[in-house]
């Protein structure tokens, strides 16, 4: 009698042992008990950054910087709007330093000039359309392209800022060093203007252009077409201003670049 219920018990046991056995193997692999990769080649796993649906912290982005960033930008903005409505005389150089270098012109083209000196010309990021063609270095140049052939109409001394030059119609204003475009529009008293602004400092106006070749905050090589010169009513002629600043002031481009 308890050899047959001894039996009776093994083979209740091992119907649980097979019973349990498919059930392993029906139950679907749990990924997070697997071993990762790197484990098994021997390494230590690498950590990863991926962030949980409520987690919003990255190491490249730190959400309290950013807020404290954005919370002294508006401080900041305030002092100085609080200082401009003020009338206490001892911040006033306060107030003559915020104008100055707001209405203060950033000099690119002299930076550029200077990093190219320190690291070589900056790798380019995007294709080009067509292959540079190799201009020479305006450092070492003190030589200035003039912007067109013709004649001169209008002398330096006739306004004190500008000279007209007489050219063909349609006949095309080229850069006479190279630069960054700083300004491509309508000035007062001379038209449609391009303004190039140069590493030595100095800017170059070419105005009373028919229409522009070039975009704002391009950077050109000397030579380059900035524009067309206006044509004369019932002329088969052309006619452009031509301007040299230097700080604030206008000189005589005469002085600067040999006409003929």
């Amino acid at each position: 009698m308890g050899s047959r219920a001894d039996d009776i018990r093994k083979r209740i046991e091992k119907r649980k042992r097979e019973r349990d056995r498919m059930e392993k193997r029906a139950r679907p692999m749990n990924r997070n008990n697997l071993p990762e990769t790197e484990e098994l080649y021997g390494f230590d796993k690498l950590p990863s950054y991926d962030a949980g649906p409520g987690d919003g912290n990255h190491p490249l982005f730190k959400k309290e910087v950013f807020m404290l960033k954005i919370l002294a930008s508006a401080c900041l903005v305030l002092v100085v709007a609080i200082l401009f409505r003020s009338d206490v005389e001892r911040v006033e150089p306060i107030k003559n330093f915020v104008t100055n270098t707001m209405e203060t012109d950033f000099q690119f083209a002299a930076v550029s000039d200077w990093y190219q000196d320190q690291f070589g010309k900056p790798l380019a990021l995007l294709p080009t359309k067509e292959k540079e063609a190799e201009v020479p270095d305006s450092r070492n140049n003190t030589h200035y392209a003039l912007p067109a052939s013709g004649k001169i109409l209008e002398d330096f001394g006739d306004n004190g800022q500008r000279i007209t030059i007489e050219t063909g119609k349609d006949a095309p204003v080229e850069a006479m060093s190279e630069g960054l475009v700083r300004f491509v529009g309508t000035k007062e008293g001379f038209g449609k203007t391009v303004i190039i602004q140069h590493a030595d400092k100095s800017e170059s106006w070419y105005g009373n252009l028919a229409d522009f070749d070039v975009n704002v905050y391009e950077y050109i090589s000397s030579g380059v077409s900035v524009g067309k010169a206006s044509s004369v009513a019932n002329e088969e002629k052309g006619s452009f201003y031509f301007a040299i600043k230097k700080g604030d002031d206008f000189i005589d481009p005469i002085g600067v670049i040999k006409f003929e």
